[in-house]
């Protein structure tokens, strides 16, 4: 069966089919994978109960499709182009009959050093191609691969390694990002001082600085792959529910949480929704500039494009180096295609101007695409007048790690768009608003909390170890309903907008940081007795952090610099750079009600400069709180008139 929609009219048709006859709908789009047993049942369980199951009976491997079934047709294809940090260095091609002989002798690699079906692998790894292989190398022989992003701090590390009780790491010497190394190994073996689970922890040696090996634990990659005798690795069969990955992602608590998804149903959903958004044709260059760490690259450069034989671009390096034409240069350098970044680049590379992208020939691209968070106007007519010459349609999708895959977005130049808005849902996507009460709000134009009404086959199965945290996340607050944690707005076309998060969660260049595991960071300082957190506009970032922070004495102005510096240090820690507060101001006391509980619309109005009404504030245990804060906010960030 043909995965790609081909025009406007049979997406339509797909959407409606999908939405009335959802078990038949699925199981034909299924069909178009090999399976080592047909599944004897499409769909079971309950959204109101929250077990979900697809595909029971199903036997696969997910590598059989991304890799065995293309070897005929397409072995001599490339399907993995590396871009490395510096343009200087050389790149790498890696065809799809190369890339299963490496995937194959990694999996027997991992397999003769004792990982078998259902262990759990940590990757705390650079952007280099023995992380994709690593990836699949898990999925080939059964092992639940959990990607950790190389900027997370070593407790950052130790909080997931100790939550899925892995038994092995993958890491290196060190990476390379922009004009910076990162020592990952030294992170590593912080880390691991508290994770009596590992066993092994294997090293590529990437730089090639003097890195220090513990000689029963640690194997540099090279030794491990070499010590394997048999590169022959017969893929494991795995029940459509076996959990492919675990990815973890900040949450309402302190603690991560491990988002749980299953081998058929991820493996179904993700090759369909990348076929129909980005519109990949035979021969076509793809390129998604994120980072494997998160689901972006877990669903769209690893196994979304794969799945559906497609050449992916994989580049290790960062927008702006060695300048801000990095990204274009990349473009024009292999004739990409189907190009796929988040907002927060596009924002940045805005101030760069508009020479850095004309100096390059960008006619091949088709599709421009952005992901992570929603897109503001201005950001999305510079990117389509600027980037894209008015002649790329812009697919501005909406998903979540939870959704495993892209769930409301243009299909290509098929559907229509309109300026920051994601637009339409997929087949098989059933999205709704409900007002705070949970009913449906059918009004256009009114803001309401967006969920999905029906199951779809890549949906969140659990979190890891905690099911009743999934549960009382995603399913209970509105029974029958995914809560999605987004507001949202629906045109009279249907075309939906999603306004951001309604949680206590922060979006900051699309990565989502709870704002209580920012909060528990700063509290780790000795600085701090209390914090609390929120998100507020930023031109560049989406969302920056904003903290309140009260002291156990107060802090002369001219001290302020080192006290915020001590906090930054504590928040790199505990979890890394990229959750630091953008700005911290120190209070003597937080808006609270006569409960204890933390007003946070006041903190997010004062985080925003909008002083204008704060509402209701009867209930606040002591009103004049909110001026001194109000009053400490304007004398540091904001013009006193």
């Amino acid at each position: 069966m043909e995965l790609r929609i081909d025009t406007f009219k049979s997406y339509q048709t797909a959407y409606l089919k999908s939405i009335e006859s959802p078990q038949l709908f699925w199981s034909e789009i299924a069909s178009a994978f090999e399976w080592f047993a047909p599944h004897q049942q499409t769909f079971n369980g309950s959204m109101e109960e929250g077990n979900i199951r697809w595909f029971d009976g199903g036997k696969l491997n997910i590598t059989i499709n991304a890799l065995d079934r293309h070897l005929e047709s397409k072995g001599n294809d490339p399907a993995i182009i590396w871009e490395p940090n510096d343009p200087d260095d050389l790149n790498e091609t890696i065809s799809y009959k190369q890339l299963h002989q490496r995937v194959c002798a990694f999996g027997s690699a991992l397999r003769s050093c004792g990982i078998e079906k259902g262990d759990r692998v940590i990757l705390y790894m650079p952007m280099t191609p023995e992380l994709a292989i690593a990836v699949l190398a898990c999925a080939r022989i059964g092992a639940v691969h959990s990607v950790v992003f190389a900027g997370f701090s070593a407790q950052a590390l130790a909080d997931r390694i100790q939550d899925a009780q892995a038994k092995m790491v993958i890491t290196a010497d060190e990476s390379r990002r922009g004009g910076k190394t990162i020592p990952l190994k030294s992170v590593v073996d912080a880390a691991l001082t508290s994770c009596p689970s590992i066993e092994k922890v294997i090293v590529q040696r990437v730089t090639g600085s003097a890195c220090p090996m513990e000689s029963e634990r640690d194997i540099w990659m090279h030794e491990f792959l070499a010590a394997s005798k048999d590169s022959n690795c017969p893929p494991e069969i795995m029940e459509a529910e076996d959990p492919l990955f675990i990815l973890y992602t900040s949450g309402s608590t302190g603690k991560p949480k491990g988002v749980v998804h299953t081998t058929g149903g991820y493996m179904v959903y993700t090759a369909y929704s990348f076929a129909n958004v980005f519109q990949y044709e035979p021969g076509d260059i793809y390129w998604c500039t994120a980072d494997i760490g998160w689901i972006t690259g877990h669903s769209y450069i690893i196994y979304g494009p794969l799945l559906n034989g497609a050449t992916t671009l994989m580049f290790e390096g960062i927008p702006t180096y060695p300048d801000a034409s990095r990204f274009w240069a990349v473009c024009e350098k292999y004739r990409v295609n189907q190009f796929y970044t988040a907002p927060t680049a596009i924002r940045s590379l805005m101030a760069s101007g508009r020479k850095c992208v004309e100096k390059h020939d960008l006619s091949a691209l088709k599709v421009l695409g952005t992901v992570g968070e929603p897109i503001n106007e201005e950001a999305w007519h510079w990117y389509n007048e600027v980037v894209g010459k008015s002649n790329c349609p812009i697919v501005d999708t909406w998903w979540q790690t939870e959704t495993g895959g892209i769930m409301i977005s243009g299909l290509g130049n098929l559907s229509p768009t309109k300026p920051a808005h994601a637009g339409l849902p997929l087949p098989g996507i059933d999205p709704v608003l409900l007002d705070p009460e949970g009913n449906e709000i059918t009004q256009p134009n009114i803001e309401g909390l967006l969920c999905i009404r029906s199951p779809w086959p890549s949906m969140i199965r659990t979190t890891y170890g905690d099911h009743e945290r999934c549960l009382s996340t995603y399913f209970r607050p509105f029974p029958g309903y995914y809560f999605t944690g987004d507001g949202a707005r629906k045109d009279e076309l249907g075309m939906i907008r999603v306004i951001g998060r309604v949680d206590d969660v922060i979006n900051v260049s699309g990565h989502r940081f709870g704002t209580a595991e920012i909060e528990s960071a700063i509290n780790q300082s000795e600085m701090a007795v209390e914090s609390a957190v929120v998100g507020f506009d930023h031109e560049i970032k989406g969302q920056g952090i904003h903290a309140f922070v009260i002291t156990e004495e107060p802090i002369p102005l001219h001290d302020q610099g080192a006290a915020r510096a001590r906090i930054i240090d504590s928040v790199e820690r505990e979890i890394g750079k990229i959750a630091r507060p953008d700005r911290i101001q120190f209070v003597a006391a937080l808006p609270k009600t006569r409960s204890g509980k933390i007003m946070r619309r006041i903190l997010r109005k004062v985080a925003n400069g909008d002083f204008d009404g704060f509402g209701d504030t009867s209930t606040l245990l002591d009103p004049s709180v909110v001026e001194s804060i109000v009053n400490n906010a304007k004398s540091l960030w904001f013009a006193t008139n």
